[in-house]
């Protein structure tokens, strides 16, 4: 193992940390200089200030060995402690991460552990997961999740929305939600609350400046993660924004936990039709059902009352019927519906039926998969 490089380990592990004096996190704090792996430990240290007291010194500890854990990392940790203007001291090391099967890549594409399948395990107090997936990036996925979950939060569910999309996160800004994250004496990640949905997203762990560069493994990490590791309960739906695409955080997601339904989101466009085809090919061969599709920006309303279809007519219609699952609903393209996105205030939290759309996905969602 000691050609592990130290720092694909310690960046999203240490990233996930929040420094309580400087508000930032640990790695962008620099407070991680010399690490590497070493007889199968990984070694590293971390440098305090004089405003950091013992308590923040131990918990900053624990919580990155703990994240490490959830990353995969089943050789033991060594932190050495040094404080600003004096001499490195060592630390007792911190408590070494929970072992968790090393997942790999089978002959047929699917993902798991050596020795055996994967065993999905739900997070505890929720009732159902539900995936919001297109194929390609720009069809107004992450659009319709927010709605999707605002407009179950205000039927009188009990809601929360995980953003899987560690690459580029939209949840902090089209649910309008900042704040520090915090743990509980449990080591549970809390969530933060926004129209009364919990929300998790890397974009509260990271500066929103700052690239999040990992590679698939660190990207599988943090999925568990926030499945596992973050106080959910108790929820009727899990909303969750997966990443465009068919990847290493689609496929975690859906080999790691029990998915309810998932919910195929395209325009009516050829090429968009194409990858969310595949989108749902992956649903079906990793058994999750398909809840239905939406089709979005299905049309543009003209002042004199006739309609365009900028992106094609009904497209998404016909692959609702040719592939026999519902057409949830279609949404027209509408500068409100971005403008309200933009503004960190999803459109069917406004007044009027500009959101009459999502409320109707929401309807069909709670009648196929009722509240347990």
């Amino acid at each position: 193992m000691s050609d592990v490089d130290p720092r694909t380990l310690l960046e999203p592990a240490a990233t996930q940390v929040r420094d309580p004096v400087s508000g930032r996190s640990v790695w962008l704090s620099g407070m991680i200089t010399e690490a590497r792996v070493d007889q199968g430990s990984l070694k590293y240290t971390l440098v305090f200030g004089a405003g950091h007291s013992q308590h923040d010194r131990v918990a900053i500890q624990e919580a990155i060995a703990l994240n490490l854990g959830g990353l995969g990392w089943e050789g033991g940790v060594i932190c050495n402690v040094r404080i600003a203007g004096k001499e490195p001291a060592a630390a007792p090391a911190a408590p070494e991460p929970p072992k968790e099967p090393v997942r790999g890549m089978n002959a047929g594409g699917g993902m798991q552990p050596h020795g055996g399948p994967v065993q999905k395990q739900k997070p505890e107090g929720v009732a159902h997961i539900i995936a919001v997936a297109s194929g390609k990036g720009g069809v107004g996925k992450s659009t319709v999740a927010t709605n999707l979950a605002c407009a179950l939060a205000q039927q009188g569910h009990r809601v929360g929305l995980m953003d899987a999309d560690i690459y580029g996160p939209s949840l902090p800004l089209m649910m309008n939600v900042t704040g520090q994250v915090m743990s509980d004496s449990s080591q549970r990640i809390l969530p933060l609350f926004a129209y009364g949905v919990k929300c998790m997203s890397i974009g509260f762990l990271v500066d929103e400046r700052e690239p999040v560069i990992w590679r698939g493994p660190m990207v599988m990490g943090v999925v568990r993660q926030f499945l596992q590791q973050v106080k959910w309960a108790p929820l009727d739906y899990l909303i969750v924004d997966l990443p465009p695409g068919t990847g290493d955080a689609q496929l975690t997601m859906i080999q790691a936990t029990p998915i309810s339904g998932g919910v195929i989101v395209s325009t009516p466009q050829d090429v968009a039709l194409l990858d969310a085809r595949r989108g749902m090919e992956m649903f079906k061969k990793l058994d999750v059902p398909i809840l239905g599709v939406v089709e979005n920006m299905a049309w543009m309303d003209l002042p004199d009352g006739s309609r365009v279809h900028p992106f094609g007519d009904g497209g998404a219609v016909r692959l609702a019927q040719a592939s026999d699952v519902p057409l949830l609903a279609q949404v027209p393209l509408d500068g409100r519906i971005r403008e309200a996105g933009d503004h960190g205030a999803p459109i069917v939290l406004a007044e009027g039926d500009h959101g009459a759309a999502f409320e109707t996905v929401a309807r069909a969602v709670a009648e196929h998969l009722p509240p347990q």
